[in-house]
């Protein structure tokens, strides 16, 4: 199956390379106008010199299927609106837009073209929160915090912060009544935010702290006199009684354990048997991401 990837920085070789060079029965063609760079993956994936492109016209008119976009954010929606109008089911890299109007014209675009279009929240996938999820949670509690690191509000609300949303909204046990967002800004530059969803019988608290002296990623679920924590989505600590810890076992790859391994299979067994992969729910992400932006420049 051709299968394009688009964009070669960090994110594409660390993650998504590793996963699917090693996958079987895809016909890999990468994509990005940095031609040594490209050369470089080229040779170490054994990807053949005619399945290197600098010209996003060119891979597809090779005869694309399905594409992995990994290029900096404000190309997605020329990149994305090219491929699903070329008929190519697409994957991106949240977020799909930095701006709603961005993320809103792709969903459209790609229903109304008919094909996939999956938004990379990997973190629906990562069996630590899948085990999260089979918990009781009246009360859930997200820290994904980073040492240094405040940011203009927009970036980093859909750059980073997106996936504490994203993961809230999968965690939740029911429907969202109410939003609330308390943050700090210091000298025009975001420190710390803190966004509350709740519901019947139910709170969601997503902190980030970007002055925190640590990089940890905590997400503690609670409810029927338990609580299951997850600690950098590697170990899972149960709460009854004598704690019990579970870690990641010696041979799981960090794809897998982050869930990157998962969504991309999840992505491909769905172009394979051509299975339509709406991304309007991951437009709501981005709707909240929008709200919270709106309300910390208040």
């Amino acid at each position: 199956m051709p299968v394009g990837v688009i964009g070669l920085g960090d994110i594409a070789q660390k993650a998504y390379l590793p996963v699917l060079t090693a996958l079987p029965g895809l016909d890999l063609r990468l994509m990005t106008r940095d031609r040594a760079k490209l050369d470089r993956l080229g040779e170490t994936y054994r990807i053949p010199a005619a399945h290197r492109f600098t010209d996003l016209g060119e891979l597809i008119g090779s005869g694309l299927r399905a594409a992995f976009v990994h290029a900096a954010t404000d190309q997605h929606v020329p990149i994305v609106e090219q491929l699903l109008n070329a008929g190519v089911d697409v994957y991106v890299d949240k977020p799909l837009d930095h701006h709603l109007a961005g993320a809103r014209h792709l969903v459209d675009l790609a229903e109304r073209t008919g094909r996939s279009l999956m938004v990379g929240f990997n973190r629906r996938h990562a069996p630590g929160y899948l085990l999260a999820k089979e918990r009781p949670r009246d009360l859930i509690l997200l820290q994904k915090n980073r040492e240094g690191l405040p940011e203009a509000a927009r970036t980093l609300v859909f750059d980073d912060f997106i996936h504490v949303v994203d993961t809230l909204r999968f965690l939740v046990p029911g429907e969202v009544e109410h939003v609330d967002v308390r943050s700090r800004t210091r000298d025009g530059l975001l420190e710390h935010l803190v966004l509350t969803l709740s519901g019947e019988g139910f709170t969601a608290l997503g902190i980030m702290n970007r002055v925190s002296g640590s990089t940890e990623e905590v997400l503690e679920v609670s409810g029927g006199d338990s609580k299951r924590v997850v600690v950098n989505l590697a170990e899972v600590i149960d709460h009854k009684g004598q704690p019990t810890l579970r870690r990641r076992g010696d041979w799981v790859s960090v794809a897998r354990q982050r869930g990157i391994e998962q969504v991309v299979l999840a992505f491909l067994d769905a172009v394979r048997t051509g299975r339509t992969v709406s991304a309007r729910d991951a437009l709501r992400t981005h709707e909240l991401c929008e709200l919270i932006v709106e309300r910390v420049g208040k």
